[in-house]
């Protein structure tokens, strides 16, 4: 039953569960009780992440609770890897217990070669937001590759467990994305443990980055900035060594940064942030991907569009996405997030035919991305209850599709 109610009607559920009215939980989040009463009718969507984060952190709940997650699809293919979360948890839990690879029956040990090639072909299915044929490899990758991390020496511990952290980082994401996020912390947590193993900074700053990242999806955006921070601070003195893969983690911890920043609404520390990821962007390749963070000039603009939007600016959202080359970066996942951002930015301005034109061209880039995402849902479903335009009726199957009734 749980599964079937709007996020409005989450809100709703857990303000009374707290034993408040509408009057208390606008006061506590600095609202009136007509916007309030509009959220939980849905007559006004919830259209930014920092609106969800603030309102969980005041109700005492997981953002998880207000968005439902995790949603269910009616196809394998739009259900987006959930049939490998069985196998995933238990790869992640041999991953990370002591002794883990004792659990692992194996008849050939796979070579670091093998695997590397492996690795890539499910970055290439990450990046392009296909993960249920993702979640088919992954679990298997992370299987072999923790004994090949267990029986590593030498110069192959830090192969070996590089590879580790780029395949428990896509673990993070894919659980993540389907909301399972107790799940994304036993992938990041592994991410740490290979960067201690490795003894290098690098991959340190690696799995602090998608550190960052599982507590932008959690809401902990005291946390998330935090970290950043510590990073920055802790990558200082590696910048002059001048290594691409420093200066692009550099930059990528500054694009969390003010991701965190503007969701807590402040402006200044926010874009402060994106300027300098501008700076070291444009001294860098123009398709970077470095631990794939995707740091490059358009993923900083992306970026850009994002803070805008969780700001509360939607003119700016407008102005800023003018200015993307969105095809310019090699990653659907990226896409369909700029195109998601540029629907809501359309919606806050009131334009409901620009905002529906986003948000199925997001859909029709990365489905299995859009269809996981709160605020891509909450935007479909305040779409097709909008005014007609061209595209209601492509919406109102979208709608369908996601199961918003």
């Amino acid at each position: 039953m749980g599964a079937e109610l709007s996020t409005g009607q989450r809100v709703a559920r857990a303000r009374r569960r707290a034993g408040w009215d509408q009057a208390r939980l606008a006061a506590a989040v600095n609202r009136s009780v007509s916007w309030v009463s509009k959220i939980e009718t849905g007559r006004l969507p919830l259209d930014r992440m920092s609106v969800l984060g603030q309102l969980a952190e005041v109700l005492g709940v997981e953002v998880i609770e207000l968005t439902g997650q995790p949603y269910r699809h009616e196809t394998s293919d739009l259900d987006s890897g959930h049939a490998a979360i069985p196998g995933l948890r238990l790869a992640l839990q041999q991953a990370t217990m002591p002794g883990g690879a004792a659990l692992i029956t194996m008849t050939d040990i796979p070579t670091l070669a093998d695997l590397t090639a492996r690795v890539e072909a499910a970055e290439q299915l990450r990046q392009d937001a296909r993960f249920t044929a993702l979640g088919d490899v992954l679990p298997q990758i992370l299987r072999e590759l923790v004994v090949l991390c267990d029986i590593a020496q030498g110069e192959d511990v830090l192969k070996a467990e590089a590879l580790m952290l780029r395949s428990s980082h896509m673990a993070r994401v894919s659980s993540n994305l389907l909301g399972h996020h107790d799940l994304g912390w036993s992938a990041v947590q592994r991410e740490l443990v290979a960067a201690e193993r490795a003894e290098s900074p690098v991959l340190q700053a690696a799995a602090r980055w998608d550190l960052c990242g599982v507590w932008l999806h959690e809401g902990e955006l005291t946390a998330a900035k935090d970290m950043a921070r510590r990073a920055l601070d802790d990558l200082e003195p590696h910048m002059a060594e001048g290594d691409a893969s420093v200066r692009s983690l550099w930059g990528a911890m500054h694009l969390r940064a003010a991701v965190a920043w503007s969701r807590l609404w402040d402006r200044a520390e926010a874009e402060s942030h994106l300027a300098a990821a501008r700076n070291v962007a444009g001294e860098l390749p123009m398709g970077g991907n470095v631990f794939q963070t995707q740091f490059n000039a358009v993923n900083t603009e992306i970026h850009a569009v994002e803070v805008s939007l969780e700001l509360g600016h939607p003119r700016d959202v407008s102005s800023r996405a003018e200015l993307v080359d969105v095809m310019g970066i090699a990653s659907g996942e990226r896409q369909s997030h700029f195109w998601v951002c540029t629907a809501a930015g359309h919606m806050m301005n009131g334009k409901a035919a620009p905002a529906a034109d986003a948000i199925l061209r997001a859909d029709s880039v990365a489905p299995q991305h859009v269809r996981n995402r709160p605020i891509a849902r909450n935007l479909v479903d305040d779409l097709r209850s909008t005014g007609k335009h061209e595209r209601t009726e492509e919406v109102r199957r979208l709608a369908g599709h996601m199961k918003l009734g």
